[in-house]
C-alpha cells in the first residue's frame, strides 16, 4: 500500500493535516506514524484506475493516523482511502470542540482535495465515495450523509442523565448550558451528496438526531455499537438512530467491546501513556475484531457503492 501525507487547503484557516493510503505496486517497508508503525511504500505510485474514495473521520481529540489499519484494510481491498485531522477537535487542539459543525465542512474540503489536488485525482471515480466515521466522526459523517442534530437536545438530556459521560465532561469544562454557550449558525448543518455510502462506529450525539433530523438520509448506512460502550451508554446513541433512520441500517453489535474497540490494538507505549483508550475488557480480542470490522468495512462499502455506480 502506498501512503503519502498531505496539506488540505482549509478556507481561511491553515492547511488541514491529512494522510491518504492507496494501491501501489511499489514495495512497503515499516514507517512510523505517530505512536503507531504502519507497512507502507511513502509516496509510491498510485495503481488504478477509476477507484472508489473513502473518507475517514477520527473521534473527538484524535488525529488522521487514528484509523490507519483500516485505511490500510480498505486499500488493500482496492479503495483509495483519505482521512483528515479535524482542526479544533485533535489530540493537541481540543479549542473548537463546542462547534461540531466545522467536522463536516472540513471532511467535504478533503473530498475537494482527493477530486481536484491529489496527485493521482483523475484515477477517483467521483460516483463512488463513501465515508466511515468513529464517536464525533461517526456524528460527522451522519450530518455529511443529510442528518440535521439538534443540540438543544443536549441540555435535557444532561438534565436527566448527569453522570453520563459527555455530561459530565461538559460540566467539567465548566459548560452547564449548551443551549446558551453553543450558537448554532444558521447554515451549520450541510450535506455532501457526492458521498454514497457512510459508515458509522458508535456515533456521539445520537439522541440529537430524530425522524425529521434524519429524513433525508436516505443512501445506505452502516451503524456498529460496542456492546460495552460506558462512554456513550445504549440506548442514546446506536439505538436511538437505528430507529430514527428512515432506511434500516446494516447493523453490527459488538460483544464486550468498549467505546475505544474501533481503534486500532495499541503498542506498548501507547498501551502505557493511555491506558483508557487501549485496555479492553477480560475475553475480548482487539486484533482479532479489527479483522472481522475491517472486513465488514470493505464488503459494505464495495456492495453499496458497487450498485450506486450501476444505477449512475
Amino acid at each position: 500500500m502506498g501512503f503519502e501525507a498531505v496539506r488540505v487547503p482549509n478556507g481561511g484557516e491553515p492547511p488541514l493535516a491529512a494522510g491518504i493510503w492507496y494501491p501501489t505496486s511499489a514495495e512497503p517497508r515499516d514507517v512510523p506514524l505517530g505512536s503507531f508503525t504502519q507497512h507502507v511504500a511513502p509516496s509510491g505510485p498510485p495503481k488504478g484506475h477509476t477507484l472508489p474514495l473513502i473518507v475517514i473521520s477520527h473521534g473527538g481529540g484524535g488525529s488522521y493516523a487514528g484509523h490507519y489499519d483500516t485505511a490500510i484494510a480498505l486499500a488493500k481491498a482496492g479503495f483509495i482511502v483519505a482521512a483528515v485531522s479535524h482542526a479544533g477537535d485533535t489530540f493537541d487542539d481540543q479549542s473548537k470542540v463546542l462547534m461540531p459543525w466545522r467536522r463536516p465542512a472540513q471532511l467535504s474540503r478533503l473530498i475537494d482535495f482527493m477530486l481536484k489536488d491529489w496527485q493521482a485525482h483523475a484515477d477517483i471515480d467521483p460516483q463512488r465515495i463513501g465515508a466511515f466515521g468513529f464517536s464525533n466522526g461517526g456524528f460527522t459523517v451522519l450530518v455529511e450523509a443529510g442528518g440535521i442534530p439538534d443540540l438543544d437536545k443536549i441540555d435535557p438530556y444532561c438534565a436527566e442523565n448527569p453522570r453520563h459521560d459527555l455530561c459530565t465532561a461538559l460540566a467539567k469544562a465548566g459548560v452547564h448550558s449548551v443551549a446558551k454557550t453553543v450558537l448554532t449558525p444558521p447554515d451549520a448543518w450541510k450535506p455532501d451528496r457526492r458521498i454514497r455510502a457512510i459508515a458509522a462506529a458508535a456515533p456521539a450525539f445520537g439522541f440529537t438526531f430524530d425522524r425529521t433530523g434524519l429524513a433525508s438520509v436516505q443512501i445506505p448506512v452502516l451503524l456498529w455499537r460496542a456492546a460495552d460502550d460506558r462512554h456513550q451508554p445504549d440506548p442514546w446513541y446506536e439505538e436511538h438512530l437505528r430507529s430514527a433512520l428512515p432506511r434500516p441500517p446494516e447493523y453490527h453489535v459488538e460483544p464486550l467491546a468498549g467505546h475505544y474497540a474501533f481503534l486500532p490494538p495499541c503498542s506498548a507505549q501507547l498501551r502505557g501513556a493511555a491506558p483508557e483508550i487501549c485496555i479492553d475488557e477480560p475475553g475480548f480480542d482487539r486484533a482479532a475484531f479489527h479483522q472481522r470490522l475491517n472486513a465488514a468495512l470493505a464488503s459494505f462499502f464495495s456492495a453499496s457503492l458497487q450498485s450506486q455506480s450501476a444505477s449512475h
